[in-house]
């Protein structure tokens, strides 16, 4: 079976993550946004969208904006400085992204995020409720490191990296990282003429590993050899990757239209990967439910508090669980909605009186359906 092409694979695409890099979106020269650039890609956006597809930009460009206006030097930052240039520049950005995207009748909105927000379990459920929230409300999100509070110690480093997880945290089909370089080569083509394009790579082995380089632009391994750890994680969670040029005028349209690139393939869909994920995890605890619900669970339904008999185990929000039926089967596994307290608190309620309960508002289901894989073949 041949490959697909760029415009197969797009079309194919309900949900698109765009990774922007501070070098395309803000002039070395003289530190403000390549505005006709970026009103280009925002026909690209719209193109997309009207297409009825959900597009996440993931952005870099706030410390390059907010240096300049604070009038700090043309070197290395120091944490501090860097943070406060974050906090300037982060304003900018999103009223450039703004500024493009609403003529197009597209509303933004800004999502700032940190390693720990991917790291923590509960933090990573509360990003993806709200990515999730976001794009159903018809948003373009606009994500980027929260660099104002970011450390060396606590921060993503690279948007490369950043965008991978924004993918696989929105499971996303396509992760898109426009860049200074058209693909991954078989070796540098500015120094090697025997040097190739890869078009695809179906899996990343330690020869495709190796081909990344040493250090440096996107070309050696400051920047390619990101761009393929980036094709690693977004691979796993199911999401295909591309490189492709970046500096064009309408990338996306000249993507679709055939422009060189390197396509990563996924390891089956988000969805198949998500499960995966889910299904490996070691169970923290348990929930027994009432035959009714054991039935809508079978039904693709999520789990509410009525249908809720008992909980065994500490679970935090976020940990595995096991969900058992009246007879003590396993009928599915699952990531909490609630922690055991909360659990306890609120089973074999109706979600009408979850705020009582508790004394604050929380969500419908114990567990959501998207985060549970039910057993294959039935009760075990």
């Amino acid at each position: 079976m041949d490959a697909l092409s760029s415009a197969e694979r797009l079309a194919r695409a309900h949900r698109i993550v765009i990774k922007i890099g501070s070098a395309l979106l803000v002039s070395t020269e003289t530190d403000e946004v390549r505005l006709a650039w970026l009103e280009a890609l925002a026909e690209d956006v719209a193109m997309l969208r009207n297409q009825g597809k959900q597009v996440v930009i993931v952005s870099s460009g706030s410390i390059a904006l907010g240096r300049r206006v604070l009038h700090l030097p043309e070197i290395v930052l120091a944490l501090e400085q860097s943070q406060a240039a974050a906090a300037v520049g982060q304003i900018r950005l999103a009223r450039a992204y703004e500024s493009v995207l609403a003529p197009h009748g597209i509303t933004t909105a800004q999502v700032l995020v940190t390693l720990e927000d991917s790291q923590n379990r509960r933090r990573y459920l509360n990003s993806r409720r709200t990515l999730d929230m976001l794009l159903s409300l018809g948003t373009v999100p606009i994500v980027n490191e929260n660099d104002t509070v970011a450390t060396d110690e606590i921060r993503y480093g690279d948007n490369d990296r950043l965008g991978a997880q924004v993918a696989t945290m929105a499971g996303a089909d396509i992760l898109v990282l426009l860049s200074d370089v058209d693909g991954l080569y078989t070796g540098n083509p500015r120094i090697d003429p025997t040097a190739r394009r890869l078009d695809s790579v179906a899996v990343i082995t330690p020869a495709i590993e190796a081909m990344a380089g040493g250090t440096g632009s996107a070309l050696s391994s400051g920047g390619m050899k990101t761009k393929v750890l980036a094709a690693r994680a977004a691979t796993a969670g199911g999401c295909a990757m591309a490189i492709t040029l970046g500096a064009q005028p309408r990338p996306i349209t000249a993507l679709i239209e055939g422009a060189p690139c390197t396509w990563f393939e996924p390891d089956g869909d988000p969805q198949a990967a998500r499960k995966r994920w889910i299904t490996g995890m070691k169970p923290r605890g348990r929930i027994m439910v009432d035959e009714g619900a054991a039935a809508a669970l079978a039904r693709g339904k999520s789990l509410l508090p009525a249908g809720v008999t008992g909980t065994e185990g500490s679970f935090s929000r976020g940990d595995p669980v096991e969900i058992i039926n009246g007879a003590g089967e396993v009928v599915a596994k699952a990531l909490a909605g609630y922690d055991v307290t909360e659990a306890r608190i609120i089973m074999g309620h109706r979600s009408s009186e979850i705020a009582d309960l508790l004394g604050y508002p929380g969500r419908a289901a114990i567990v959501h359906r998207d985060d549970m894989v039910m057993r294959k073949g039935g009760p075990k």
